[in-house]
């Protein structure tokens, strides 16, 4: 192959690259208003309203976990997650939820929180298997 041709090509998988990337899900933090308004995943970050507890009985479900969370804007609402209540809950300072909203009640894929540390702030990631990840 030609030199000019092999440019040509790489010049157009960069062109390809930089459209599809253009294309992609780039969501930001959201809140309980705008996840409302749509039928998309969202990204809402807020803190647990403690005040209403929490709803989790492993022995007739362990795989339901509902409570209420209160976003940035100070909207309260109803929180479902379909998996195991995570460990450390209630030590969490903060949490992001992604997931959507159905018919007023916010149903959570992933739940991230926040815990309190002396030294560091870690995010843990918690999936619905029950595992959990740790993000620095």
């Amino acid at each position: 192959m030609k030199k000019s041709a092999i440019i040509g090509l790489i010049t157009i998988a960069i062109c390809v690259c930089f459209l599809v990337s253009l294309n992609a899900d780039t969501s930001s933090y959201s809140n309980f208003t705008e996840a409302a308004k749509d039928s998309r995943e969202f990204h809402v970050m807020g803190y647990w309203e403690k005040s209403k507890g929490t709803h989790y009985d492993p022995q007739k479900d362990a795989n339901h976990f509902s409570f209420f969370m209160k976003d940035q804007n100070g909207v309260v609402n109803k929180v479902v997650y379909k998996g195991t209540k995570p460990q450390d809950f209630e030590r969490s300072e903060k949490l992001v939820l992604i997931g959507e909203m159905k018919t007023g009640t916010f149903y959570a894929s992933k739940i991230l929180m926040k815990c309190p540390s002396k030294y560091n702030n870690d995010l843990v990631e918690v999936k619905q298997d029950g595992t959990a990840e740790k993000y620095n």
